[in-house]
């Protein structure tokens, strides 16, 4: 069974930086994409930045030139790293990945739990 396990949220002055990090773990998949959402309460799940297993990135608006998301695949595992964080960049931050396994499961997508960032002006 695949889970994402999440780490690295918390509590952050405006102007300084966090790393979130994402383990894919369990057996027999290989990974197409990985990445970052975040929601606000009451407001809707919105793209932070994905990363293909090739490393083709993409990025929201607002976090480009702040933001960096890298990838290991040997590892299954996702980072953000979070630089120049802005009060408007709290939020709770979700994983994603879509896995590619090798049985009849094919294609399946994933959601961690989330990690809470909180940025403080």
């Amino acid at each position: 069974q695949v889970q994402l396990v999440e780490s690295g949220g918390g509590l952050v002055q405006s102007g300084g930086s966090l790393r979130l990090s994402c383990v894919a773990s369990g057996r027999g998949f290989e990974i197409n994409a990985m990445g970052w959402y975040r929601q606000d309460p009451g407001k809707e799940r919105e793209l932070v930045a994905t990363i293909t297993s090739g490393g083709r990135t993409n990025y929201a608006d607002s976090v480009k030139d702040r933001f960096t998301i890298s990838v290991d695949n040997a590892q299954n595992t996702v980072h953000l790293q979070m630089n120049s964080l802005k009060p408007e960049d709290t939020a709770v931050y979700y994983c994603n990945a879509g896995l590619y396994f090798a049985d009849e499961r094919g294609y399946l997508e994933y959601w961690g739990q989330g990690t809470l960032v909180t940025v403080r002006s």
